[in-house]
C-alpha cells in the first residue's frame, strides 16, 4: 500500500538538493534515485543503493522511468514528473529504442 512521505533529500548521484512533495522519488535533474522502498513510501528496503535510470517509455499518456539498483540490481518503474529534465528523458527513450531494436 502506498504511503505518502514528504521529505527533502540530496541526490546521491549529482548532489542536487531536491524538495520532496510526498510523491518525489528521484532527482529531476539526473533522474537517479535511491533504493529505500519495498513498496512506495514504506522506507523498508535495507539495500540503500543508488538507482540508475536505465530506460524510459510511454505508458498511455505517462512517461515511465526504469531504475536499476547499482547494488542489488532490482528494477523499479516510476512515473516521470513535470520537473524532470526532458533532455535526459529523451536520451533514455532513445537508448531504450536502440536497445529494443538490437542496436
Amino acid at each position: 500500500m502506498f504511503r505518502r512521505v514528504v521529505e527533502d533529500f540530496e541526490c546521491g548521484n549529482c548532489g542536487r538538493a531536491v524538495r520532496g512533495n510526498g510523491y518525489t522519488n528521484h532527482c529531476p535533474t539526473c533522474l537517479w534515485s535511491r533504493h529505500v522502498d519495498e513498496e512506495p513510501g514504506d522506507r523498508a528496503a535495507e539495500c540503500g543503493g543508488l538507482m540508475r535510470p536505465v530506460h524510459a517509455f510511454l505508458k498511455g499518456q505517462k512517461t515511465r522511468i526504469v531504475h536499476e539498483c547499482a547494488k542489488c540490481k532490482e528494477r523499479k518503474n516510476v512515473n516521470s514528473i513535470d520537473a524532470d529534465d526532458r533532455d535526459v528523458i529523451h536520451k533514455l527513450m532513445a537508448a531504450s529504442a536502440r536497445d529494443f531494436m538490437g542496436h
